[in-house]
This record gives structure tokens, sequence and C-alpha cells, in this order.
């Protein structure tokens, strides 16, 4: 269990660290990003294509300015001491998660789930009769669960049946 919750802290720490500095470096500038991508397609298109090496020489020269006009590569170094912080935040928080998932209290069993549910919706009372017949557990299934159940303390024996603790 501890190599998986190592793994999921770590890849999710490692990518909300690229994702900061990603952030960082562009300046959080989607619309640029996705312009820059489709200049970069253009030109490889124009390049494709057969133009003379004037035109895909001006494509590129257009590219080059445009990611110097989005990107901030000086202030993304700066800024990567942050970014690793944010991944480390965010790595501490699914380990804390993820530990509490699985040190968290143990659920009841499916066929105790039943009979609370089943009590509850007859006013907290209810007989061995009554539970046999509405829920699908068998005669032998509901004398083990409302035996334990009383032994647990969950429940208590009325002279008609059983009521809730």
């Amino acid at each position: 269990m501890n190599v998986q919750r190592l793994l999921l802290s770590s890849v999710a720490g490692l990518s909300s660290a690229l994702i900061a500095y990603s952030a960082f470096f562009t300046g959080g500038n989607l619309a640029g990003v996705m312009a820059y991508l489709r200049q970069r397609g253009a030109a490889r298109r124009l390049e494709a294509s057969g133009a003379d090496a004037a035109q895909v020489q001006a494509a590129r020269d257009r590219l080059h300015d445009l990611g110097l006009s989005i990107a901030d590569p000086a202030y993304a170094a700066q800024m990567i001491p942050v970014a690793l912080l944010i991944g480390l935040a965010v790595g501490l928080l699914m380990w804390w998660l993820f530990a509490g998932r699985v040190s968290g209290a143990a659920r009841p069993d499916v066929e105790e789930r039943m009979v609370l549910r089943l009590a509850h919706r007859l006013g907290g009372q209810f007989t061995l009769t009554q539970l046999t017949e509405i829920s699908p557990l068998s005669a032998d299934q509901a004398h083990v669960v409302t035996a334990r159940m009383l032994q647990e303390g969950h429940l208590r024996r009325t002279e008609g049946g059983f009521t809730l603790a």
C-alpha cells in the first residue's frame, strides 16, 4: 500500500510542479500558447508545401517573435522554487488524503447496512419476520446479523423484535 501511496503522491506532486512551472513560463497566457501552436503548424505546412526559403524564414521569424512575446524563461527560472513548493504541497496533500482513506474507520458490513436501513424505514423497530420478508436476507443471515449487532450494541431486543440502540 505504501508503494501505491508514494507513487500517487509523487506523480501528483511532480505534475503539479510542472503545471505551475509552465504557468509561470507562459504567464498563464493560454490563448498565446494556442496562437503559437497554430503559427507553428502554419510554418510547418508552409515548409512542407515547398515554399521558397525566404517565405519559410519569414514564417520562422514571426514564430520566434511570437514565442518571445508569450514566454518569459527568466521569470520561470526564478520561480522554479515556488513551482517545486507547489508540487511538494500537492504531493503532501495527496499523501495525507490517501492515508486518511486507508486508515479511515471501517464501514459496516453490507448486511448490517441493510438491517440499519430497514430499521430506519420502519421507525427504528422491526421484527425478524419483517427483516426476512422485506430485505434480501435469508432467515439464517438475518439471525447471524442481528445476533452480531446485538452483541456490538447496535440493536436492543424488545418483546416483539428489535429496536435501534
